[in-house]
């Protein structure tokens, strides 16, 4: 399974650490390393669409959102709130 954020599409995304930067003069000198930034994916259970129980996966920033909480009351549906992942 893709590690996707259900609510809000997330994923993993790709950029660069700066390791040690030494002192100000060497900011720029300083050794960068590429690498991947995960999204902090949880596991939650929530109302089905058709009265049952459902497992999606949420990014921890979003469990305290308007969205998800909306979601989890059963206000809204979760087809409703979901975004397709970003590229």
């Amino acid at each position: 399974m893709s590690k996707v954020c259900a609510i809000s599409g997330k994923s993993a995304m790709s950029g660069r650490h700066i390791r040690n930067t030494h002192s100000i003069g060497w900011k720029y000198r300083a050794p960068k390393k590429c690498r991947i930034f995960k999204v902090n994916i949880q596991t939650v259970t929530v109302p089905g669409e058709n009265g049952g129980t459902q497992k999606i996966r949420v990014a921890a920033r979003m469990l305290t959102s308007r969205a998800f909480l909306s979601v989890l009351s059963g206000e809204k549906k979760l087809s409703q709130v979901a975004k397709a992942p970003k590229k």
